[in-house]
């Protein structure tokens, strides 16, 4: 499982993924599918995420099967940057169309 920080147009989102990378075809399939085709993303460490979103992790989590694309975890981008540094994320991904 991945957690990852979602930067989009129309705002942050922070997503739980069963899928093993974000370069994964079936998973970006997926965001396209929800109207994401560019953004810029970053890993969250898993511990990370699960320390600070508490009861609300592992809620969302437990609902997270291997089957399942993704699930989000938070979408309050005022929340999300408030709970994370840019020092504890993984480094920049950029995503565009091609």
């Amino acid at each position: 499982m991945k957690s990852l920080l979602l930067l989009t147009a129309s705002g942050p989102l922070l997503i739980l993924t069963s899928h093993e990378s974000l370069h994964d075809q079936k998973l970006l399939e997926v965001l396209r599918h929800k109207g994401i085709r560019k953004f810029v993303a970053f890993e969250v460490p898993l511990s990370l995420a699960k320390a600070r979103y508490g009861g609300h992790f592992q809620a969302v989590e437990s609902n997270l099967q291997e089957t399942d694309d993704l699930r989000i975890l938070d979408f309050d981008g005022q929340r999300i940057f408030q709970l994370f540094r840019f020092d504890e994320l993984g480094a920049p991904i950029l995503k565009e169309p091609s």
